[in-house]
């Protein structure tokens, strides 16, 4: 059987019995277009030296590289024996190829799935910025109209404050008939809150405006995904996972558990009960759900969004439709299948003070 094996520095076909190298495809010493082929090599592609020797080959032809599976079934083969220096390229002109293949890999357009896990992340400091601003801001103000947390909540309580300050106007502004217990504030204090004020009101602006970035790549790049689990989860998994290619490349119970890491960790640790779920229990249907269906339900919709994930990142079809008319079918069934939770089993008396099977002593 012939085997296709690719290096840095060229392309082989090899007899696997005798192990001789039958023909060959050697990249050219040029440093720039070798780089340009391990590039294309590295998203993935076949080169056209591949394609070419593969078509020489009469019968079976086995292949070195998952990648070149398109050509033939992939093997395991020992190739250690075609060096480099055989064909003339020694140790500096690899290490000229490699230095020209990360400058071109870095230039490279990014994904937006890999913005989108970067915009994750800094909405996550968005969030927690504005809950400690908001948490000062209400302790702050609060001394002069503790009643307004009430009447308004988050931006709107940010931009009342800051727009107005004095508890009288703010009362106007909202129409309302109350006295406040708060105390009076010097101008001077006033307007230190008022600027803290403006300044978590700018922070919500900014939090609606990335999530709205959010919403858009996630519609855009991932649609079975959104179609499964709504953009926000759908963003989330993938921030999770370290990008939508990673997340389609793994099993589906690791998917089902993104999000529960330390839970994991627990129960490797100190063996309590492992997890369930991860931050799939966001999906109404899970965290809706009774406790002894959550694990089923959230395996079910781990295998669609897997296979979401793949389509998207392969740029299939949509078939959002399809895997939600499928997981809600699993969903009834497992509804049907365990209408209730399941008993647990009673412990032996056998031995007890008093228990059944005891003799008594005379």
């Amino acid at each position: 059987m012939t085997i296709l094996v690719t290096k840095w520095f060229g392309t082989f076909l090899i007899d696997e019995k005798s192990g001789k190298i039958t023909d060959k495809r050697i990249m050219p010493h040029d440093t720039h277009r070798v780089a340009e082929k391990l590039a294309e090599m590295q998203r993935g592609n076949l080169l056209e030296e591949e394609r070419e020797l593969a078509a020489t080959v009469e019968g079976k032809l086995a292949v070195g590289d998952r990648r070149q599976s398109e050509l033939g079934k992939p093997t395991l083969f020992d190739s250690s024996f075609v060096t480099p220096n055989r064909f003339g390229f020694d140790d500096k002109f690899m290490h000229e190829v490699m230095m020209d293949l990360g400058k071109l890999r870095t230039s490279e357009p990014i994904p937006r799935d890999r913005n989108l896990v970067q915009a994750i992340r800094n909405l996550d400091d968005q969030i927690a910025t504005i809950n400690l601003y908001d948490e000062r801001l209400h302790e702050w103000y609060g001394m002069h109209f503790p009643e307004l947390a009430d009447y308004a909540h988050d931006a709107r309580y940010a931009d009342l404050v800051a727009r107005y300050g004095d508890r009288d106007q703010i009362i106007e502004e909202l129409g309302l008939d109350i006295s406040s217990i708060g105390a009076d504030f010097d101008p001077e204090d006033m307007r230190a809150v008022q600027d803290l004020a403006d300044t978590l009101y700018r922070l919500y602006d900014d939090k609606s405006r990335t999530e709205e970035y959010i919403q858009g790549i996630v519609s855009e790049a991932c649609p079975n995904m959104c179609a499964v689990l709504s953009a926000p989860l759908a963003a989330r998994m993938i921030s999770l996972a370290g990008g939508l290619e990673r997340l389609a490349s793994l099993p589906s119970s690791t998917v089902q558990l993104l999000g529960a890491e330390k839970a994991m960790f627990r129960h490797l640790k100190s063996g309590k009960r492992p997890p369930k779920h991860g931050i799939i229990f966001q999906h109404p249907e899970i965290h809706r759900a009774p406790y002894w269906q959550r694990g089923k339900i959230a395996r079910a919709l781990a295998g669609k969004v897997l296979i979401a994930a793949k389509i998207d990142q392969y740029h299939g079809d949509f078939r959002g439709d399809i895997l939600n008319e499928e997981f809600a079918k699993r969903v009834a069934d497992i509804k049907k299948r365990y209408p209730e939770a399941p008993k647990k089993p009673q412990k032996s008396r056998k031995g007890q003070k008093g228990g059944k099977g005891r003799s008594k002593k005379h």
